[in-house]
């Protein structure tokens, strides 16, 4: 099925919409639907069945700098450094404990258009949002995205609050290619102390309609222009490209295919045509959600997983086995309902387990921060400051499973209990609705409904 116009809905969260005065994310928290039946204790040889683990065998991951901690998540509209700066603190004494990857866009995602007039640059948001991954602790990560308005045919000056939601995501103007690598390099010069870089964001203005090939020679353009700009002021920077979202559908003609469906021929013949045209690249970027762009899971929310390490395994045999980020994953649909906390927590950590397995070398988790209220996802409590369920998540995913882990098979009893495990320490996720008790590593375990349990070895 075709992904229409405006592309995979999925693809659609987390713009951020901006005003002089705030900038407010707009986030489609996404959602699926559950049973709500918390079952009882049942044997090891149960009824039900599990979705298969499709990253059955520990792939090796390539190469990547020392003590690479492979986890992290993007700021969006709404970060600590947007409420006060008590909390800001707070925040920050929560994630120094165990650094992890922070990521931050130039323009949109909680930054205002940082080059309102040509040569004439703003940086109060970027250099608050780079204050704040250094006061916790971050690895600091730059997306070169998105374009000031007067390089996509709109008027100099700050960008006004109409087009933040109308023009955010346009591409630059192709006259207008020198002027974003410009800026890009300025960006790159200022924050020295950020190594890392990722190129556009999804192909974004370069690919408005998903059921046709995308301007991919265009984005290679930009891309390498942006490149040599970068690496002229900064040779030790590392950029990464082209930041594609991996479209999936449920029938399609596609060499890359599984149970979660079929990988959209478009995707991957942009990314074919930029992997043999790109000036260099230090590492791949992509992103993608397990599920298809119609919102289905398939075979379920636990088997559609199999995804992640399906593109993860084609994309390092195709680039000969370059470092492979994934700068956004989503797992839930977005058709209105939703899932109790511990269902999303379990597919969340089910996921993170098929990128260590399959060997991904980066996985970025899209932080729909919110100032007050209900925050299904967050990382921390608008409140107080404090690591909810997914920032702890995230956190030991960053403290016991670096891209340097030595991951190790360990047998379950019971299929439907996921494990990754490295000498010290392992993770369970019970995968059904169901109370499992299972025989894990040697040890007696008893898994509550989607239960994540950490265990010592």
């Amino acid at each position: 099925m075709s992904s229409g116009n405006a592309g995979s809905t999925w693809r659609l969260r987390g713009r951020a919409i901006a005003s002089a005065a705030a900038i407010v994310a707009v986030t489609l928290v996404a959602a699926g639907c559950s049973s709500g039946d918390d079952g009882g204790a049942t044997p090891d040889a149960q009824r039900f069945s599990a979705s298969p683990q499709a990253a059955s065998e520990i792939a090796t991951p390539p190469s990547v700098d020392p003590d690479w901690p492979r986890w992290g998540f993007t700021h969006t509209g709404i970060s600590a450094n947007n409420v006060t700066q008590r909390f800001e603190q707070d925040v920050s004494q929560a994630l120094s404990p165990i650094p992890m990857l922070q990521n931050q866009h130039i323009m949109g995602f909680g930054a205002l258009n940082p080059e309102p007039h040509p040569g004439d640059y703003y940086w109060e948001d970027l250099d608050s949002r780079t204050n704040l991954m250094r006061q916790s602790g971050g690895t600091p990560v730059i997306t070169l995205c998105c374009a000031p308005d007067w390089m996509k045919g709109g008027p100099q000056g700050p960008t006004e609050e109409s087009a933040w939601a109308e023009h955010l995501e346009d591409a630059p103007y192709p006259e207008h290619f020198d002027d974003f690598a410009k800026l890009s390099a300025a960006v790159a010069d200022r924050y020295r102390d950020v190594k890392y870089f990722m190129v556009w964001n999804e192909l974004k203005g370069f690919w408005k309609d998903h059921s046709k090939p995308a301007d991919y020679k265009g984005y290679t353009e930009l891309y390498n222009k942006v490149y040599d700009a970068v690496k002229k002021v900064r040779p030790d920077a590392k950029i990464g490209g082209p930041y594609i979202g991996f479209d999936t559908n449920r029938e399609g003609t596609s060499e890359l295919r599984g149970s979660w469906g079929v990988v959209n021929q478009n995707v991957l013949d942009a990314f074919t045509y930029w992997f043999e045209n790109k000036k260099g690249a230090d590492f791949v970027v992509v992103d993608g959600a397990s599920l298809t762009d119609a919102h289905e899971l398939l075979p379920d929310a636990f088997g559609a997983l199999g995804k992640f390490s399906a593109v993860t395994s084609w994309l390092r045999k195709k680039t000969g086995d370059m470092p492979i980020w994934w700068s956004e994953w989503y797992f839930v649909p977005e058709d209105g309902t939703a899932w109790p906390a511990a269902k999303r927590l379990a597919v969340q950590a089910a996921s993170m387990i098929e990128f260590a397995r399959s060997g991904a070398a980066t996985a970025l988790y899209w932080n729909p921060q919110a100032k007050s209220g209900a925050c299904d996802g967050c990382m921390w409590d608008p409140k107080t400051g404090a690591l909810l369920p997914t920032g702890k998540l995230v956190s030991g995913f960053a403290k016991w499973f670096p891209a340097d882990a030595k991951l190790e098979d360990v047998t379950s009893s019971n299929p439907a209990i996921r494990v990754l495990a490295q000498p010290e320490q392992l993770v369970m996720v019970n995968t059904t609705e169901k109370k499992i008790d299972a025989t894990v590593d040697g040890k007696k375990v008893t898994l509550q409904p989607h239960e994540v349990r950490w265990s010592a070895r």
